[in-house]
């Protein structure tokens, strides 16, 4: 049996630091139903087929990964299956197993941080759709320094695996900005993180309006309400872009770039008493998200599929592009969104890795924070989840920051859609 069509993969031991273990291990490869201690995670089991998708959700569900708490939690899976070749429509992103960080962390269960947040503090539950989890990653990708002379002289390079909750098929991120984060990277330096948590990014009950990022639109209220501001911002589409950008006058090209999304996140681990441990500030990009603000349509949001077979009074169009992709070259007359044969899927994305700061030099190398990566403690509490920061200060009074990872790929297959 290949490693492919074992989706029940066990967590492995960090042996960078060797007392360490990360994750525990989970059941037998060949148990008849899900891994762990047979409590599953809220997150375990949410999704089901649509009318696109040939996957029944029992397939759906052998991906599964036991959790540090040994609760299941669904895990990364193809976009096809490779043992009965049916489709479940949408994607994870890359492979995380071809990632050097994998065999030191083991596979990413969906959903962790959200139950921790449970448990933390119950008025803040937040639970996310199966489909947003998107995993990133590159080996050996080299740093850039600010400084000129220094890169001569001295390079970094690192190992970078990440996962962010990126939906761009529904409202939610309109207004909500509590999304599940991991992120692992080890670099030449001595800088290495693994960390889970729920990123607060931006403000609650607004974004950023994509094609002018000076203005916030504000939505409506977060769910929960009392959602934390973080630092960073949500940048997304609206009425006005497909109005500026997409829709326009015969014979000119539409400006698809205009719709694209770019989280952009400022997280840091910090003691109880708030001394910062690590940060990190990661954009993660969206060029083809299926959804964009609209206030005059239900739910507030619109389709930009439907933009492509739509007129203005004036004539304008949207031409070119996705458009023409979704379209059919204008012998379509119309296209439901979730329709694998639209170019709005969510399924081109690329990630800023940015600047990573490490001020944890005189350890520990493992502590226990809140699901927000505050209150860190060197013991667990309820809510708690174990992050791993390397013992050294790697702030070398050059600014570093990494390249972006991804640009050229392309994670959908002949069967993925919206919602993805």
């Amino acid at each position: 049996m290949s490693l492919l069509s074992q989706p029940m993969a066990r967590w492995a031991p960090f042996p960078s630091m060797v007392a360490v273990l990360l994750m525990s291990a989970c059941g037998s490869d060949e148990a008849s139903g899900p891994p762990g201690n047979g409590t599953l995670g809220t997150s375990f089991g949410i999704w089901s087929p649509g009318p696109n998708d040939t996957c029944p959700a029992a397939v759906h569900d052998q991906y599964a990964v036991v959790g540090p708490d040994g609760k299941t939690y669904p895990t990364w899976h193809p976009p096809t299956d490779p043992a009965t070749g049916c489709a479940f429509g949408h994607e994870h992103g890359r492979d995380p197993r071809g990632s050097k960080l994998y065999w030191l962390v083991g596979p990413i269960p969906f959903g962790f941080a959200n139950d921790q947040l449970d448990i933390w503090d119950p008025s803040l539950s937040r639970h996310e759709d199966h489909v947003g989890h998107k995993v990133e990653w590159e080996n050996d990708v080299r740093m850039r320094l600010a400084d000129g002379a220094v890169s001569e002289i001295f390079e970094i390079t690192c190992d970078v695996l990440t996962k962010l909750h990126q939906g761009t098929h529904s409202p939610d991120a309109f207004v909500n900005n509590l999304h599940e984060l991991a992120y692992h990277i080890r670099c030449s330096d001595g800088t290495e993180m693994h960390f889970t948590i729920m990123a607060a990014i931006g403000t609650p009950g607004e974004f950023v309006r994509s094609c002018d990022r000076n203005v916030h639109v504000q939505v409506g209220v977060a769910q929960p309400a009392n959602s934390p501001t973080g630092g960073g911002r949500r940048i997304i589409p609206d009425r006005t872009c497909i109005e500026q950008d997409v829709l326009v006058a015969p014979g000119a090209t539409s400006n698809f770039g205009s719709l694209r999304e770019s989280w952009e996140i400022s997280q840091s681990l910090r003691t109880a008493d708030g001394r910062r441990l690590a940060s990190i500030n990661p954009y993660y990009q969206v060029r083809d998200p299926s959804r964009h603000h609209d206030p005059a349509l239900p739910n507030v949001m619109g389709r930009p599929v439907d933009v492509c077979f739509e007129t203005e009074a004036n004539g304008d169009i949207a031409q070119g592009g996705a458009c023409d992709e979704t379209t059919a070259e204008g012998t379509l007359t119309s296209l439901p969104h979730d329709d694998p044969r639209s170019a709005f899927r969510g399924a081109q994305r690329f990630v800023d890795i940015n600047s990573n700061r490490i001020t944890n030099e005189d350890g520990p190398e493992i502590w226990y924070t809140d699901p927000f990566g505050k209150n860190g403690r060197t013991e667990p509490f309820p809510g708690s989840i174990q992050q791993v920061i390397a013992q050294v200060n790697n702030d070398i009074g050059v600014l570093e920051s990494g390249p972006v990872i991804g640009r050229n790929r392309r994670y959908y297959d002949g069967g993925t859609h919206s919602p993805n």
